[in-house]
């Protein structure tokens, strides 16, 4: 069964600076007036400013005037300048190098199981903290099918075999499997069938738990 994606992984942004200036303004007005619990309808009322108009904004459709910003943020109750303040952040990249993870020990982290960090970025404006993590497995290492930690992680077996298990179910996985699951569950390597077991963990949760 093939799903339709929500959000088209190959799309682009306009290259103009005005155009990513538009869509970040439109996110803050949005963003804004949900969290006051404010409708469209009842944001044109306040302002003045039409529906069709104030829909432009939100989807970063039309460049408003300072005099219309002045009016959102008079209208909501916040700073000019906080309209802006996503269009002003800075953007992170981490590149590791093959080999040059940072090897760390996770709260739970059992006897011999190596977790090398392959990147991190903290506070963003996504909202969402992503760590991935390198996982070796020899034949030094425990079984421990018990970890349970919030938010969601996706599992890539890069090599070897485990049987892991994830609440009340155990998935064998090999080579080139992905198992993605909510991570608050009890789960981990219940079996090693077949070492060394390389896999690739990508946990992902909201960043402010």
């Amino acid at each position: 069964m093939v799903s339709k994606l929500t959000q088209d992984p190959h799309s682009t942004r306009d290259g103009e600076r005005e155009k990513v200036l538009e869509v970040a303004i439109g996110r803050e007005v949005r963003a804004f007036r949900r969290q006051q619990e404010i409708t469209v309808a009842e944001l044109s009322q306040i302002t003045g400013l039409s529906i069709g108009m104030l829909s432009k904004i939100e989807n970063g459709n039309t460049s408003p005037s300072l005099t219309t910003l002045q009016l959102l943020a008079n209208a909501l109750s916040v700073p000019l300048t906080s309209f802006f303040r996503r269009f002003e952040e800075s953007r992170q990249a981490v590149h590791t190098k093959s080999g040059e993870g940072v090897s760390i020990d996770r709260e739970g982290t059992r006897a011999h199981h190596q977790y090398n960090l392959l990147g991190h970025i903290g506070s963003n404006g996504s909202g969402v903290i992503v760590e991935p993590y390198l996982i070796t497995l020899t034949a030094e290492s425990d079984v421990f099918p018990t970890f349970q930690h919030g938010g969601i992680e996706t599992i890539y077996m890069l090599e070897g075999e485990v049987d892991y298990r994830h609440g009340d179910d155990v998935y064998a996985l090999k080579a080139g499997d992905t198992l993605f699951f909510d991570a608050d569950a009890p789960h981990g390597p219940e079996k090693l069938v077949s070492l060394p077991a390389r896999y690739l963990s990508v946990i992902s949760y909201p960043q402010n738990t």
